[in-house]
């Protein structure tokens, strides 16, 4: 059965400044089968969850809660009374002690949902562009198999077929309307994950005729054009310029790259160096097939220049401005003379430093980075650099700190060890409640709150962490 493991080493590659404290990864165990009733409660959930994922769709974690049901079965604040049941508009019957019931059997579940390290694992999925990203890297350097296992590989496909929408198409995120950037990339990554045009009991050929009926991958927000750019199913000269000369220019200029927020920056530093290499993968016959999958005209006469500005409706959150337009132009005509002398030299200038860069982030986050799309793109980077290098292996360890399993399949999650900072918030929130027990109450709670409290000494320690030392 797959079983979240916390706080282990599972490769050699993995550095950490904490021995890995909160790291979460979820592990197919052959010599864990589960007993019969676990396996029922798995298939059951799972059913349940493709049966109603239209009207329901986040899931409940519920492979996460029925592992740690088994492991921490206790009761933290002794024996706990029934649940109390209010009916709707019924005020006089919410007593004091309704309120103190429901407190404590709220506390108690979640001393029930803590890791042994102190910590709670928790999803951050949702968005559908994060997979096919890493999926298209994987691909492109050859190790998607070596990576992802078949068993790895059945549950990316729940998932991405749980949150197929009834059209065919894929949204931005898992409550999203239809997309044409996530619907192509989604189903670029079925096809690369070995999915063939009509398979998935008509769910490719639902989604391909999403795709087609909106204009065609053309279509695609930029992000979307980057991906298959570097698959080699769309042409880089239809993608707007994302210059890494930019990185030397002076900081103090209000648009130097340095200066947006940290996630742009993170995303374009490492898209910067792929879009200035112009780098493709390998052409398969793979490839071959989807640029003839993905497109209403024959691949060879797309008018790439006009694919440049176009975006589906559905991927139009705000229309460009003119200015931006005017730019993008300008930087497109300077593009067809940077990789010829002696503009050459100064793209080759810019690479490096860009580089410098990706090296610095990946070497000062052990090659965890901001989040799930920066993270990728310097694994692409990096990979690109110098396929054979250290520095690849050790993103390829992380890759697993960023999926995470449930009854609706495997997803890739945002970001990796969120739980830094949602928990600051959770627990200062609990906190107020918790000051509500008596001091006899709180006592019989601490025992569950010392290894959250070891935890904190890494992070900060939060209002609880403060409360309980006085």
């Amino acid at each position: 059965m797959w079983r979240l493991k916390v706080s282990e080493r599972s490769s050699p590659w993995l550095g950490s400044v904490n021995n890995l404290l909160g790291r979460q990864e979820w592990v197919l165990d052959p010599d864990d089968l589960g007993t019969p009733e676990e396996r029922a409660q798995v298939d059951r959930a799972r059913r349940e969850f493709a049966d109603h994922r239209f009207e329901r769709k986040h899931s409940s974690d519920l492979l996460m809660r029925i592992q740690y049901a088994k492991e921490n079965p206790h009761n933290h604040l002794g024996d706990l009374p029934p649940a109390v049941k209010l009916q709707e508009n019924d005020d006089d019957i919410i007593t004091e002690e309704a309120v103190w019931t429901s407190v404590k059997r709220a506390v108690n579940r979640v001393c029930n949902l803590q890791a042994h390290d102190g910590h709670w694992p928790a999803d951050y999925g949702g968005l559908l562009f994060l997979m096919p990203g890493l999926i298209i890297t994987l691909y492109v350097s050859g190790v998607l198999n070596a990576v992802l296992s078949s068993e790895h590989q059945i549950e990316i496909l729940r998932y991405i077929y749980n949150h197929q929408n009834e059209d065919g198409g894929w949204g931005l995120h898992i409550e999203g309307h239809s997309t044409m950037l996530s619907s192509a990339l989604n189903y670029v990554a079925l096809r690369l994950l070995g999915e063939c045009p009509n398979g998935g009991d008509g769910a490719m050929e639902k989604g391909r005729n999403w795709i087609l009926d909106h204009g065609g991958a053309i279509f695609m927000a930029a992000w979307g054009k980057f991906w298959l750019s570097v698959l080699g199913v769309y042409d880089w000269s239809g993608n707007n310029p994302v210059p890494p000369e930019l990185w030397l220019l002076p900081h103090y200029l209000p648009f130097h790259p340095g200066r947006v927020v940290c996630y742009c920056r993170m995303v374009y530093m490492p898209m910067s160096y792929i879009y200035g290499r112009r780098f493709v993968g390998p052409i398969t016959p793979l490839v071959l097939e989807l640029r003839k999958e993905l497109y209403t005209d024959a691949y060879d006469e797309i008018d790439w220049n006009k694919a440049r500005t176009e975006c589906a409706k559905e991927d139009m959150y705000k229309p460009h401005s003119l200015v931006l337009d005017i730019s993008m132009t300008i930087l497109h005509k300077f593009e067809q003379i940077m990789f010829h002398w002696p503009w050459r030299k100064l793209r080759n200038k810019a690479l490096a430093f860009t580089m410098r860069h990706v090296h610095y982030e990946d070497e000062s986050t052990h090659y965890i980075n901001l989040g799930g799309v920066p993270k990728v793109l310097n694994m692409l980077a990096r990979w690109i650099e110098d396929p054979n290098s250290e520095a690849f292996k050790c993103h390829i360890a992380r890759v697993y700190d960023f999926l995470w399993i449930a009854e609706d399949g495997m997803k890739m999650q945002l970001h990796q060890q969120l739980y830094v900072w949602l928990k600051e918030r959770y627990m200062d929130e609990r906190c107020e409640k918790l000051l509500l027990f008596s001091f006899t109450s709180l006592r019989s709670f601490v025992g569950a709150q010392k290894k959250e409290l070891d935890t904190m000494s890494y992070f900060g320690k939060g209002c609880l962490a403060k409360y309980m030392s006085q």
